[in-house]
C-alpha cells in the first residue's frame, strides 16, 4: 500500500517544522533526515489505521517530524472532536482486551 501521509502538495513539508530550528538549536551532526524517515515510517501506519476505522485525514492525522537533536516524533493533529472520538476508540479497544495495550 502506498503512502497516506500526505495530503495536498504540502505533504513534503509535514513534520518539517522542527521546534527551535528557526532560534538555531539544532545539533551539529544530527541527522534529522534519517529521524525523519522513521517517524515517516510510523506515521504511515498510523495514518492507514486512521482510514482504516473511519476517520478522515483531513480531520486527524499523524505526522512525522524530528526533535531538537534529531531522533524520530510523531505528532498527532486533529480538531477536538475527531480526537476525542479516536480516545474513544482506544479505549473501546483497552476495555475489549482486558485493559493491555
Amino acid at each position: 500500500m502506498g503512502k497516506v501521509t500526505g495530503f495536498g502538495e504540502d505533504w513534503l513539508n509535514d513534520g518539517l517544522d522542527v521546534p527551535g530550528a528557526e532560534s538555531g538549536l539544532w545539533v551539529a551532526g544530527a541527522d534529522y533526515i534519517a529521524g525523519w524517515r522513521e517517524a515517516r515510517e510510523a506515521v504511515d501506519r498510523l495514518n492507514r489505521a486512521l482510514l482504516g476505522v473511519g476517520l478522515e485525514l483531513s480531520a486527524v492525522r499523524a505526522v512525522a517530524s524530528t526533535s531538537e537533536d534529531g531522533r524520530g516524533v510523531v505528532r498527532l493533529a486533529g480538531s477536538p472532536d475527531v480526537v476525542d472520538r479516536l480516545a474513544e476508540l482506544l479505549e473501546a479497544c483497552a476495555n475489549d482486551a482486558g485493559g493491555a495495550a
